[in-house]
C-alpha cells in the first residue's frame, strides 16, 4: 500500500501498524507520530493499522544544547 510519510511517498507492506513503520523507518525512543492530522499518543501506535492513502508526520526527540 502507499502512505506519505514525511512528505514522501512511500510503498510498505498492508496491514503495517504505525509502531511497525517506526521500527521499519529506524527511529528508537521518544518519536511523535501525526496520522492523518490526529497527533497519536506514544501508547496507541502499535494499536493503529495503517490504510492505503494515508498521511503521517514521524518525528524523533533529541536532547542536547549548550
Amino acid at each position: 500500500m502507499i502512505l506519505t510519510v514525511n512528505g514522501e511517498r512511500r510503498d510498505v507492506p498492508d496491514g503495517l501498524t504505525v509502531a511497525a513503520l517506526v521500527a521499519q523507518l529506524g527511529m528508537r525512543g521518544r518519536v511523535a507520530v501525526e496520522l492523518n492530522g490526529e497527533v497519536l499518543r506514544q501508547a496507541q501506535h502499535p494499536e493503529v493499522s495503517l490504510r492505503e492513502g494515508d498521511t503521517l508526520e514521524v518525528v524523533t526527540f533529541v536532547g542536547g544544547g549548550a
